[in-house]
């Protein structure tokens, strides 16, 4: 038994490390240039504060510790953003351990999520929702931890505070994760009277305020912008009565477009359909919690606001599906037949990112065709012919002059949109389009 359960461990570790080399491979003989999500945060990055106009700051953080290391080596940042995401499937590994009781089970559970494209074909892209990736992971587990435990460890609550609080500075949907194990809490605690109110519980909200005041402090002094351009995203201000409607119908489609290949992926695996639902099982409310709750919110927000729910801001709901599915039909799933599955799960771990290559060389006309590196060499050469400092300050909107932060040579700092008063600030500069570069 020990062998075979080192044999499985073996088999996750090739798992994500090929899916690591795959997808840090595949994009950076592929694409050109970074990703536009990529570029804005490196543009952040730059000059790093506690907020910035769009999102919070920890995408722009961890980008920017790559770059110090780095510098403008484009595989360095798919390899970033795979890092997130095994780092993910390791805790997802780790958890289904716990909950199913069966290594070849934990396997599939993780196998199976690799059929959800959010964590194959959109990962390359590092940004905000990539970003929240393993804070989501390592927040439901050690929530686990504290639900499970015959006596809560201060750790456990510690370390559920923190990170919960950087999946929040990743990006603030990861509320909804957070209010969904508190509700789940809630029931257990005050309304079923099945666990018992402990003090420690009030480290995770000690821990996660702590760690936001800078960023709380920011967003203040920054008359809350980010949580306005959210609000902004989601059409809010122009919605009908029909979209309380609409919008919260084509959400629910997209989810199920979304779900169609782990859903063919895990049918190969079972012999039949058969769901017996124990609602005093603590595992099953437990993954009903952390996977169903935070969708059925999040619908609700769209019923209720008429808002439009963005597809990729649902990339880190389906990292626990896998769990849940095994879990409810462990015992429909014939380990002894599971030849039809892997030969699914193969096809699909080769075909996700030979379509991304074919898409990549095929289709000229994408933000990854850009002539980043070009263009910086140009405004390089253009500068040196008319002053002797050096660009340390680049000026526009974040793709553009993010690009050029990001290729040039003396890495200047983005400073926001061009203005006059900004301009009069420098001692050199000069504009091109909608771009200015300069020195102090």
């Amino acid at each position: 038994m020990t062998v075979i359960n080192k044999n499985i461990d073996n088999a996750f570790y090739i798992f994500v490390i090929s899916h690591l080399l795959f997808w840090t491979l595949i994009p950076s003989l592929t694409n050109h240039n970074l990703p536009l999500d990529t570029i804005e945060a490196l543009a952040w990055g730059s000059n790093l504060d506690w907020g910035f106009n769009k999102h919070p700051p920890m995408s722009a953080f961890f980008l920017e510790i790559f770059f110090k290391i780095f510098g403008p080596q484009d595989w360095a940042y798919y390899l970033l953003s795979q890092i997130f995401v095994i780092i993910s499937f390791y805790y997802v590994f780790k958890f289904s351990k716990e909950i199913l009781n069966n290594k070849i089970l934990s396997l599939i559970s993780v196998l199976l999520i690799e059929a959800i494209y959010f964590y194959n074909f959109t990962s390359p892209e590092f940004n905000v929702n990539v970003c929240q990736l393993p804070f989501w992971s390592l927040t439901i587990y050690y929530s686990w931890k504290i639900y499970n435990a015959k006596e809560v460890k201060f750790l456990d609550c510690f370390l559920v505070g923190l990170f919960a609080a950087f999946g929040f500075l990743s990006k603030y949907l990861f509320i909804y994760l957070l209010l969904s194990i508190d509700l789940l809490f809630i029931y257990l605690i005050f309304l079923k009277n099945e666990k018992k109110f402990d003090f420690k519980y009030l480290i995770t909200i000690e821990v996660f305020l702590v760690v936001l005041v800078p960023h709380l402090i920011w967003l203040n002094n920054n008359e809350f912008i980010t949580i306005t351009y959210g609000l902004a995203r989601t059409g809010l201000e122009q919605s009908s009565f029909v979209d309380h409607i609409r919008l919260p119908l084509i959400f629910l489609l997209k989810q199920v477009g979304i779900l169609i290949p782990f859903l063919i992926l895990f049918w190969l695996l079972i012999k039949k359909i058969k769901l017996n639902l124990n609602y005093k099982d603590k595992k099953l409310l437990f993954l009903l919690g952390i996977n169903i709750l935070p969708i059925v919110l999040i619908f609700f927000t769209s019923v209720i606001t008429g808002s439009k729910i963005r597809t990729m801001w649902m990339t880190p709901f389906y990292m626990f599906f896998g769990t849940l599915f095994v879990y409810l039909f462990q015992a429909q799933i014939n380990l002894k037949k599971l030849k039809p599955f892997m030969l699914g799960f193969i096809l699909l771990f080769f075909l996700s990112p030979g379509l991304y290559a074919f898409i990549s060389i095929s289709n000229d006309n994408k933000r990854t065709d850009y002539m980043g590196k070009e263009i910086a060499i140009k405004t390089q050469n253009a500068w040196d012919q008319q002053f002797d400092s050096k660009i340390n300050i680049v000026l526009g909107d974040e793709w553009s002059a993010g690009n050029l932060s990001y290729h040039l040579k003396s890495r200047p700092v983005w400073q926001g949109f061009v203005s006059r008063e900004k301009l009069d600030q420098l001692q050199d500069y000069m504009c091109l389009d909608n771009i200015c570069v300069g020195s102090r």
